[in-house]
């Protein structure tokens, strides 16, 4: 494939959000906005890097102001979207007040999920995300929303694919600059996300449109490819397969980047990211964490990054 934008593909590391927010072990601000920086000297340019979230709920998201400041200052932010996930109008307003210029915000396609994360219905988180949306207009705030459950709801069971849709298409025809569709408990097959994306392809906007997948029943890079072939190209994933939802029963790590972009170039899309800078980026996750998995294709990427250097010291 040549290097035209239609082979253009486009990574968006949660990992220093999603992947980090149901670890045992707290890292500190510094450790967070340190994993941030070895995943943009990658060439990540795009990265949710925290949460303006209850500290008491979600603990390991403390001081996502700090980690926002560390980032911005002196840092060259062009071409760079640095996302922090807001649960509600509250948390968009602190996220503005410290220098956020890029919110996700979660719609849900259930009400069992939404009761659990947020403790509201899924037509109120809807009303708060609309509200959101009309701050975010008139500040110049980029804005992702992205529908949990998209697939399956460990509360409520298989989500409807016409209702997905229809969230899909009234957010984007509100403003939203991207809609993310998410399985958030990994419980999707290929067959069930060609079809969805396929129709979602079909009937909205490919490039405002991006997939987030678990690897909860290994599966992930597998639903990766599937939406791929549907049109979509842009997809979180997360540094190591760091993940899990602390309010989603049965949610295990996301898909883990390096797995994703190995994938993504070898298929001959452009990613723009370092693979040898982004598995030492991958060993920071694991050595900050302890528990991190690392991608599946680690092993393999190492050794053929290893030969290389030796071939290159001959």
């Amino acid at each position: 494939m040549g290097d035209d934008i239609s082979n253009r593909s486009i990574v968006n590391d949660v990992g220093p959000r999603d992947g980090l927010q149901n670890q045992e072990k707290i890292l500190t601000p510094s450790d967070r906005a340190a994993l941030v920086r070895a995943l943009l000297d990658a060439g990540m340019r795009h990265v949710e890097v925290g949460a303006f979230v209850s500290e008491k709920a979600v603990p390991a998201m403390a001081g996502t102001g700090e980690v926002l400041a560390a980032l911005n200052d002196g840092q060259d932010a062009r071409g760079r979207i640095l996302t922090v996930l807001v649960p509600n109008v509250r948390g968009y307003e602190l996220a503005v007040a410290a220098g956020a210029k890029s919110v996700c915000m979660v719609l849900y396609g259930s009400d069992g999920m939404a009761e659990a994360n947020v403790k509201m219905s899924r037509q109120q988180a809807e009303a708060a995300a609309m509200e959101i949306l009309d701050k975010a207009r008139s500040q110049g705030v980029r804005v992702n929303c992205t529908i949990a459950v998209a697939f399956e709801c460990p509360f409520d069971g298989r989500v409807d694919p016409g209702l997905v849709i229809d969230i899909a298409a009234r957010f984007l025809d509100l403003g939203a600059d991207e809609l993310c569709v998410a399985d958030t408990i990994g419980a999707a097959d290929p067959l069930r996300v060609r079809r969805l994306t396929a129709r979602l392809v079909d009937g909205l906007d490919s490039g405002r449109l991006s997939c987030h997948f678990h690897d909860t029943r290994a599966m992930g890079l597998a639903n990766v490819f599937a939406a791929l072939e549907s049109g979509v190209r842009k997809f979180d994933a997360s540094i190591a397969g760091l993940g899990g939802c602390p309010f989603a029963p049965g949610a295990s790590g996301n898909v883990a980047t390096e797995d994703v972009v190995m994938m993504l170039e070898q298929a001959g899309f452009v990613t723009g990211i370092d693979l040898d800078l982004l598995l030492r980026a991958s060993e920071l996750a694991q050595n900050l964490t302890g528990t991190a998995p690392g991608g599946r294709a680690s092993a393999c990427l190492l050794y053929t990054s290893d030969a290389a250097d030796e071939l290159r010291s001959v």
